[in-house]
């Protein structure tokens, strides 16, 4: 008997009955396709993990560079062109690592080729006859500027300067000295004494400033100008020249700033003297301070690049950073500074010999007679590099300016040549995320600033900033969104009418799609004017609102019954309507009312007169402009939990005497917390990552604040903002990506933590 038979059918519809194989065969197609489903299943979310983790890769390798510290190897060695003996020199290189160059200390300017140390050309400076050369000094590496001071109270200025030739296409640099103030001497101590001690800079103006310490002890100050004639091409030397106050000790040696305004020097004794040079007429020795510890003393002080901060090396290799700060008991409008010690570096093993400034960044290479090469960074206070390269004191070192190659010169007169990897020593760990304390500033502060116009500025790359606008941001849209989101998903799940809802979810839900870009524009050319010129009815509305509901609930539950029976269940939501666009006017239209009543005319005004800072384009801005992104993500997530509670449950509690109300906060809220719970933290994590409202609605000032009246600048908004402006493998370049990891570290571990709290909160209230 088939199965046909036995189930009773009759024979005309026996034949459609599938076969014991075809059903066989069924069951292989379903399992298959089950198996295909689940491996898909696995497949993508395999891949989510995956791609999670690529770009967590990927990230990291872009930011993995900023950790490493420099490294150096030696490339060659020979002996120093036109070594003399015992004198000391000075050695720069040019852009392009061919040539390089070595200041003699008996009055020798000698081009040498890099490679193997073979001289090119070699100036002798004009040195009368029975003059010495008592004094060499170095300006500014830019400037490329070097000073010779004569022991008849005169000066030979000289610039090491290149030029690049080019034959049968093959380019080659070719020395180019240039003498700024002429071949011949320039008179600097109109009395005629040694030079003992010498600074030299160029000014903004192509000026030149020279300052001296006479064998006699006095210090003198002298500014050079030259002009060419339109006319007859002739050339005239403009010179002035000051007695600054004699020092209280004997200066050993001085470094001038590039404007001109300030002197400093070191005496026997180890001590920092400052001169105010502003008015070099009515210079004034305006602060003194030790920079070494008993026993010790000073042995070489630099400026860095920009004149703004110097570093001193001592007998016991230690090496320090000093910068004038702004005295806080000076009186206001008194421009008058103090020598600070802001940071210190690693010591070296022997005594500092020679500090030389890096070209374009805050950085210095420093040599010690223990044959110690150290590679410092002024910002970040990281020592990059420092090890024993030689068996013999070095006495001379020089840099790149493009900061791959350095040299160094032995007491014997061997050079060596060693090849540079140091391409991001601005970045540590306190420098992103620690105070730091910046030239110009009066105390450590959190600072971002990137870039500037000025070849001497010193980047600021602290991430607290951008992390703190980026919270503050978000905390504020979650604080406008959350309480409208979560109760309005409450109010249209549990208590609205069915068709009403038809109409309110769907709505609310398109407005996830509005582009945020167009959020954006209107609050910023928009709503920010607006609040400006309404700040009254910010705080009006907030308050006056709530308490409009409660009076119009009030007055219709003492309508009478009949009245209040043709308003079908679920639909008083729209009586509200009304009252809030009438009171949402009339509390707008009393705002400068209520600012003649209460604040003279001008809340803004009041909020200054108080010391509270008001932007236009602020966090109250991005606050109600990202609110209305991020509402409809966690309205509908949280109307979903709400209106998927078992309906059990609601119903058990409305039959036991329970209030729709405490049904609600007794059994709904608790049934759909991880519901609501995950909806806030996508809503969190959306408006952590928003961009384009912040960068629109604010005015992206980088600033460490909650202030709700003042902007803010977000980690995505500063990425989208700089990174097309940044030259790629730059230290700014991967911070951007650093702050990308940060911004993906924080949206990857709030939505980690919403997961388990979800979980918990699952487990907890399954059993209801």
């Amino acid at each position: 008997m088939n199965a046909a038979d036995k189930a009773g059918l009759p024979s005309g519809q026996q034949s459609y009955l599938p076969s014991a194989d075809a059903m066989a065969r069924r069951r292989q197609r379903r399992y298959l396709a089950d198996s295909a489903a689940r491996w898909m299943v696995r497949a993508g979310g395999g891949g989510v993990v995956v791609a999670l983790a690529l770009i967590f890769v990927y990230l990291f390798s872009e930011v993995a560079p900023l950790l490493r510290g420099a490294s150096v190897e030696q490339a060659g060695q020979f002996q120093a062109p036109g070594y003399a003996g015992s004198e000391r020199s000075l050695l720069v290189l040019e852009r392009y690592d061919t040539l390089g160059m070595r200041h003699s200390s008996d009055g020798r300017l000698t081009y040498f080729r890099l490679e193997d140390g073979s001289p090119l050309e070699e100036i002798r400076l004009e040195v009368p006859a029975g003059v010495t050369v008592d004094s060499v000094a170095i300006g500014e590496p830019r400037s490329r500027r070097v000073a010779y001071g004569l022991s008849d109270g005169t000066a030979i200025v000289v610039d090491h300067e290149t030029r690049l030739e080019f034959t049968d296409g093959v380019r080659s640099v070719v020395p180019a000295p240039a003498f700024p103030l002429g071949r011949t001497p320039v008179q600097v101590d109109d009395e005629g004494q040694s030079l003992a001690t010498l600074a030299v800079q160029e000014t903004r103006d192509g000026g030149t400033g020279l300052a001296a310490r006479t064998s006699d002890g006095r210090l003198v100050f002298v500014r050079f100008r030259a002009t060419t004639s339109f006319l007859t091409g002739e050339t005239e030397l403009e010179r002035r020249a000051w007695t600054l106050p004699r020092p209280p000790g004997e200066v050993r040696q001085l470094q001038l700033t590039a404007n001109l305004w300030s002197l400093i020097g070191i005496d026997d004794a180890g001590t920092l003297l400052y001169w105010d040079i502003s008015d070099p007429a009515a210079a004034v020795l305006r602060d003194q301070a030790s920079a070494v510890q008993e026993g010790e003393r000073v042995t070489e002080l630099k400026m860095l690049n920009g004149t703004f901060s110097m570093i001193v090396g001592t007998s016991l290799g230690n090496l320090s950073q000093w910068f004038l700060v702004r005295d806080e008991r000076a009186a206001a409008g008194d421009n008058i500074f103090r020598l600070s010690r802001v940071r210190d570096f690693d010591t070296h093993p022997g005594a500092i010999t020679r500090i030389q400034p890096e070209y374009n960044r805050k950085g210095f290479a420093a040599v010690d007679d223990a044959g110690g090469l150290g590679l410092h960074y002024g910002t970040s206070a990281r020592t990059l590099y420092l090890e024993q390269v030689s068996d013999v004191p070095l006495r001379s070192v020089g840099v790149s300016p493009i900061d791959d190659v350095v040299i160094a010169e032995d007491e014997t007169g061997r050079i060596l040549r060693f090849d540079v990897w140091n391409q991001h020593p601005e970045v540590s760990l306190k420098a992103l995320w620690g105070k730091v304390w910046y030239e110009g500033r009066q105390d450590p502060e959190y600072v971002w600033q990137a870039s500037s116009g000025a070849d001497s500025f010193e980047p600021k790359y602290s991430m607290i900033p951008l992390t703190v606008g980026t919270l503050k941001a978000a905390f504020f849209a979650m604080l406008f969104a959350m309480p409208l989101a979560i109760a309005g998903a409450i109010y249209t799940a549990y208590f609205m009418a069915p068709k009403l809802r038809g109409y309110v979810k769907p709505t609310i839900e398109v407005m996830e799609a509005l582009p945020t870009v167009i959020l954006g524009f209107l609050a910023g050319l928009w709503l920010a004017p607006f609040l400006e010129n309404h700040i009254p009815a910010v705080f009006t509305v907030l308050v006056g609102l709530p308490l409009s509901f409660l009076v119009i609930a009030w007055a219709f539950s003492r309508l009478p019954q009949s009245l209040r029976a043709s308003v079908p269940p679920g639909w008083e939501a729209v009586i509200l309507l009304p009252v809030i666009a009438l009171v949402v006017w009339g509390l707008v239209s009393l705002s400068p009312l209520i600012e003649i009543w209460l604040f003279d005319g001008s809340m803004r005004q009041w909020f200054t007169e108080i010391g509270i800072t008001y932007d236009q384009r602020n966090a109250l801005v991005v606050g109600i402009a990202m609110g209305f992104a991020v509402i409809p993500t966690i309205f509908s997530i949280a109307e979903d939990a709400v209106f998927t509670v078992p309906r059990h449950l609601t119903q058990g509690s409305l039959a036991l005497g329970a209030t729709s109300w405490q049904t609600v906060t007794r059994v709904v809220l608790l049934t759909a917390s991880p519901g609501i719970f995950s909806a806030v933290m996508i809503g969190f994590g959306r408006a952590v990552g928003e961009t384009m409202i912040v960068l629109m609605a604010t005015g992206n000032s980088p600033v460490v604040n909650f202030n709700i009246f003042e902007g803010m600048r977000t980690l995505s908004a500063n990425i989208a903002v700089e990174l097309p402006e940044t030259a790629v493998n730059s230290t700014h370049f991967r911070i951007l990506f650093l702050a990308g990891l940060v911004l993906f570290a924080i949206t990857f571990t709030v939505n980690t933590i919403a997961e388990v709290v979800r979980q918990r909160l699952r487990e907890r209230y399954s059993s209801l």
